[in-house]
C-alpha cells in the first residue's frame, strides 16, 4: 500500500489558480468582497497551497493572517485572526492604523518578516485588501494565499477553529 503524504501535491486546489479576467488594483475594494479576484497582486507573492504548506515546514515560517469576519473562523494552524483587516474605506482609515500597530507587534518591527494573508477562497477580496494594506505600510515580504481556507481544506490539510480575533 502506498504511503500517504502529509503534503499536498503540487497542483491547484479549489480554483486557487482560476483566472476570471479580473484586473489587479492598487486601492482597497469597498464592499462586494465575495467576488472573483485577480490572479496577481502587484508587489506581493501569490502563494499556492503546496508552496505554503512547504514553507510552514521550514525554519523561517511566515506569519499567517486570517482576515475573515464572523463569530469564529476555521484557520490554518498557527494563524493569527484579524477579523475585518481587509475591510475599510482606504489607506488612511482606522483599519489601516490598527493594521500598522498589529503588524508591528507580530513582526517585532521587522518589515522584512514574511507575512501571508488569506481569507475564504479565490473569490474573497478581504485578503487581497489586507495584503495591499501591508504593502502600503512598507512590508517587503507580503504573500497572498489566494485559495484561502477552501483550498487548504480541499488539499486535505488540517484546520483549527479560532474563537476570538486577535486585534
Amino acid at each position: 500500500m502506498p504511503q500517504l503524504s502529509s503534503q499536498p501535491e503540487a497542483r491547484p486546489f479549489s480554483a486557487e489558480d482560476k483566472d476570471w479576467g479580473v484586473a489587479p488594483q492598487d486601492v482597497i475594494r469597498k464592499g462586494s468582497y465575495h467576488a472573483p479576484t485577480p490572479v496577481i497582486l502587484p508587489g506581493a507573492k501569490v502563494v499556492a497551497t503546496h508552496a505554503l504548506a512547504q514553507s510552514l515546514q521550514g525554519n523561517s515560517k511566515p506569519i499567517l493572517i486570517n482576515v475573515l469576519t464572523g463569530a469564529w473562523v476555521n484557520a490554518l494552524p498557527g494563524s493569527v485572526w484579524l477579523s475585518g483587516a481587509g475591510q475599510g474605506a482606504g489607506f488612511d482609515d482606522a483599519t489601516q492604523a490598527r493594521m500598522a500597530k498589529r503588524l508591528d507587534e507580530l513582526t517585532g518591527g521587522d518589515k522584512t518578516k514574511p507575512v501571508v494573508f488569506y481569507c475564504l477562497s479565490s473569490e474573497c477580496w478581504l485578503s487581497y485588501n489586507a495584503a495591499l494594506r501591508a504593502q502600503r505600510l512598507g512590508y517587503a515580504n507580503v504573500g497572498w494565499y489566494r485559495g484561502g481556507i477552501d483550498s487548504w481544506k480541499a488539499a486535505g490539510l488540517p484546520v483549527e477553529r479560532i474563537d476570538r480575533d486577535q486585534w
